[in-house]
């Protein structure tokens, strides 16, 4: 399976491209950089540290989803919005890693599932897709008895806050008490009247350093706290489970599916 990566000049990227030289069932068949790049052109398996391929990194979203099966994507929303496009007008998978979408971009990128696959997720990781089931199976216990608090940390550049996956272990939360997201969610709290309301899903961001993504639910009650947590060391869980869904997403009729429809949680 001809697998496409866009940046693959980042860290992410790298990764990803990396993991998919290695795999058994996939192939590196094209990179995608930023146009006026000064890796364009080059040779993609040198770029990453292995033998000469013949195949060179491209900066033309065209020449690049046309050479491959399957498109991994974790970018920017513009950039994911445009090789969304291209995907659904070639029936290209895309399984797409990017966060930080507007309601508006949210509508535009879920209209191209209608002609292709798109396999999207916050986080691609098995680990956080297992907490995401325990999140709502426990909410769902508990309801709204044990007050809910999504915290997560991520290192210093990040952009999104908070992130993807903080916001869909929230979902979770609501999805398990059977309620609306937006209408019990608070963001921060500050100021002398900042008392917690029953019901509330809060969250708490923190950004430093190099940490690459820490999660936890916290579901406090009278007398006891559950925590469950998950704690991310290095990319490569991203970047496997990606991998994974590209497979999967091979063998699927076109629609917007998520990691959690990959690993089969329900």
């Amino acid at each position: 399976m001809k697998i496409g990566v866009t940046g693959i000049t980042g860290r992410m990227g790298r990764t990803i491209a990396s993991l998919v030289l290695q795999d058994s069932v996939t192939e590196l068949s094209v990179g995608l950089v930023r146009k006026g790049s000064s890796s364009e052109g080059e040779d993609f398996g040198e770029f990453l540290g292995f033998e000469k391929s013949g195949t060179k990194l491209v900066a033309n979203i065209n020449q690049f989803v046309a050479a491959c099966d399957a498109v991994i994507d974790f970018s920017s929303p513009t950039l994911s919005l445009d090789v969304a496009a291209k995907c659904a007008e070639l029936r290209k998978v895309l399984v797409c890693g990017t966060t930080g979408f507007s309601e508006d971009e949210k509508r535009k990128f879920l209209e191209n599932a209608q002609r292709t696959v798109i396999i999207w997720s916050a986080n691609m990781s098995v680990g956080i897709n297992l907490l995401l089931n325990l999140v709502e199976k426990t909410a769902a216990v508990l309801h709204d008895d044990f007050d809910v608090e999504i915290l997560e940390m991520h290192h210093r550049n990040k952009v999104d806050a908070p992130s993807g996956t903080a916001l869909s272990l929230g979902a979770a939360v609501a999805k398990g008490r059977n309620i609306d997201l937006q209408q019990n969610v608070v963001m921060a709290r500050m100021g002398k009247d900042a008392k917690r309301n029953k019901g509330e899903i809060g969250f708490a961001t923190l950004r430093g350093g190099d940490v690459i993504g820490d999660h936890s639910a916290v579901f406090a009650g009278d007398g006891e706290r559950i925590e469950l947590s998950h704690k991310a060391s290095n990319r490569d869980i991203f970047a496997k489970g990606a991998i994974r869904a590209a497979i999967w997403g091979s063998a699927k009729q076109s629609g917007f599916y998520s990691m959690r429809d990959v690993l089969s949680c329900d």
